[in-house]
């Protein structure tokens, strides 16, 4: 089997439709694709209903997170999606998305960058994030590409435009999860280029209140994050996942580039209480 079990749509700051997606999962030879969109189920239903034959569909969500000072990513499989506090925690996130990304437009407009959140919001098809503002910036000949925005320049986390949003508790996070019968595996934890790697003891706070898994095999984790990983997750009993975060055209990432191990998704499948997996 072939399994993906972190991708995005335009349900957040994928460039693919939620039917796209599943249609592309199927070509690139996948078995199992989970729709992971930031905050948000909104794509599951259009993925369900486009999924195609042979291809199953694992409904999730990545949730944005902070732990000790450090924005991360939380993702979450198949849990409930109407469980009433995940749930009005996720709007809350989603929500604080819309001032968060005009307040970095009105940063960088003041820096004499000419873009406008109108051209913003056009771009962003479901709930808008920085990528939408990086391919403005694109559009405006500002910058060569998406990844040049994210740096300490430009809207990269603590840059000169850069505007905090509202992040949940990574402890709360893995306990609404857990809570809605999800599965609550970190995502890319080690991932330093992003400023996003936590030490070693954040990863064992995380395990003793709860933590299923961590995600392993993934394009921001060279050989020495692999490795340092691998041997953590080892001594704490967590699971290993893998998958491409693939966002369409906005990633140099193919579906299917990391995947996740059959054994791994089946006891997945075994821990999660919330929902089940849809079957095209």
């Amino acid at each position: 089997m072939r399994i993906d079990l972190h991708t995005h749509s335009t349900a957040s700051d994928g460039t693919d439709t939620p039917d796209e997606l599943v249609a592309a999962a199927s070509a690139a030879g996948l078995d199992v694709v989970a729709l992971t969109d930031h905050d948000t189920v909104a794509g599951h239903a259009a993925a369900a209903a486009a999924l195609p034959a042979g291809l199953t569909l694992v409904t999730g969500a990545e949730i944005s997170c902070r732990l000790d000072g450090v924005s991360l990513h939380m993702l979450g499989y198949l849990f409930d999606p109407t469980e009433p506090e995940l749930a009005r925690e996720r709007d809350l996130l989603r929500d604080d998305r819309v001032p968060r990304a005009k307040g970095i437009v009105a940063k960088l407009r003041e820096m004499g960058v000419p873009i406008t959140w109108e051209r913003v919001r056009e771009l962003a098809a479901g709930s808008v994030g920085r990528p939408h503002i990086a391919a403005a910036m694109v559009e405006a000949g500002v910058i060569p590409d998406i990844p040049a925005a994210f740096t300490a320049q430009w809207i990269g986390d603590g840059g000169v435009a850069w505007v905090g949003k509202h992040e949940l508790d990574a402890f709360d996070a893995i306990r609404l999860i857990r809570n809605a019968g999800g599965v609550a595996v970190f995502a890319h934890p080690l991932a330093e280029q992003r400023g996003r790697c936590v030490p070693d003891g954040a990863i064992v706070r995380l395990a003793e209140a709860g933590l299923d898994g961590v995600e392993l095999n993934h394009m921001d984790h060279n050989a020495d994050a692999h490795a340092r990983l691998l041997g953590l997750a080892g001594d704490l009993g967590l699971l290993t996942t893998g998958s491409s975060d693939y966002h369409g055209t906005r990633k140099a990432v193919d579906l299917g580039a990391f995947t996740t191990p059959p054994e791994v998704y089946a006891e997945l499948l075994t821990r999660a209480k919330g929902a089940q997996p849809l079957v095209g």
